[in-house]
């Protein structure tokens, strides 16, 4: 019996790959009703509203935040300084007005019980402003702004970045959903209808009808950033931000004291609501918390 040529073995392997790809072939399942209903799936979530930018990365849609000053000490004025480079590479230092302000600046505390809500200013290419920051704990800053080329002025990019203040920290735990909450002021602010459930990616309108210390509803409020009411919502356990857009334009009555927004929440689980108002001649804010699912 001869000994197995060279030739013999490349012909032997060669049927191997080939018997291979037939079984592989053979085996590959055909598209049928599954696939289908991924494919509906998909298209169905294509035609959804876009969510917005929601501040979980520091690069986004081209443009990139840049840290120059980090929060790392407690303080009532502690300082923040930034830049947001362009798909250049160059820093950006003008954006379409949002709510009156080219740039809106969020901190959060990873338990909801530090918010922080301020417009820092430009000097040269750099943002500039501070944060009161008296107690420790894990935070996420956010910068929101929407590029002059936008393409839909309603849909601000965020972006978003992590810090740390360092010593001991009294945390705090999230409130769960709840129909109402009082402010620090004194102020009742209640979901109307008393909900605490909001349906994942539908876009609708929230309403929230606020009573003034003394139990009445409040009929008028002061402008504030160009409406009736600021509001922004966290997501307790991602610290994703999400915007949501004022209804009434500045001026306009409360009708049964109600402030109301426009919303769409993309991830499921529970947020943490901030709303802003000014009344008396002072901003109130009020916090929410909701379960998306």
């Amino acid at each position: 019996m001869r000994k197995p040529r060279l030739t013999d073995w490349l012909f032997l392997a060669l049927a191997m790959v080939i018997g291979v790809a037939a079984v592989s072939v053979a085996l590959r399942p055909t598209p049928g009703s599954a696939h289908s209903a991924h494919q509906q799936r998909v298209v169905t979530a294509d035609l959804l509203p876009a969510a917005h930018s929601d501040g979980l990365s520091e690069a986004e849609s081209g443009y990139r935040f840049e840290r120059i000053t980090t929060p790392a000490v407690r303080g009532p004025e502690v300082p923040v300084a930034f830049r947001i480079l362009g798909p250049d590479g160059k820093p950006v230092t003008r954006f379409l007005d949002n709510q009156t302000k080219q740039m809106h600046f969020f901190a959060v505390r990873d338990d909801m019980n530090v918010f922080q809500h301020v417009h820092p200013t430009l000097a040269g290419d750099t943002w500039h402003t501070s944060l009161a920051l008296t107690d420790g704990g894990a935070f996420r800053m956010f910068a929101e702004f929407v590029p002059l080329d936008t393409k839909d002025p309603k849909h601000p990019v965020v972006l978003g970045v992590p810090f740390a203040v360092p010593g001991d920290t009294s945390f705090a735990p999230v409130p769960a959903p709840a129909g109402d909450t009082v402010t620090s002021t004194g102020y009742r602010v209640e979901r109307a209808g008393g909900e605490t459930r909001i349906p994942l990616m539908r876009a609708q309108v929230l309403r929230f009808a606020i009573r003034g210390p003394d139990g009445a509803p409040v009929t008028a409020v002061d402008p504030y950033l160009g409406a009736n009411g600021h509001m922004t919502g966290f997501h307790t356990m991602l610290l994703s931000a999400t915007h949501l857009h004022p209804v009434q334009q500045a001026g306009v009555a409360l009708v049964d004291g109600e402030l109301t927004f426009h919303s769409l929440f993309s991830e499921r689980g529970e947020y943490r609501l901030f709303l802003e108002f000014s009344h008396g001649g002072r901003v109130h804010t009020a916090a929410i918390t909701v379960a998306v699912d």
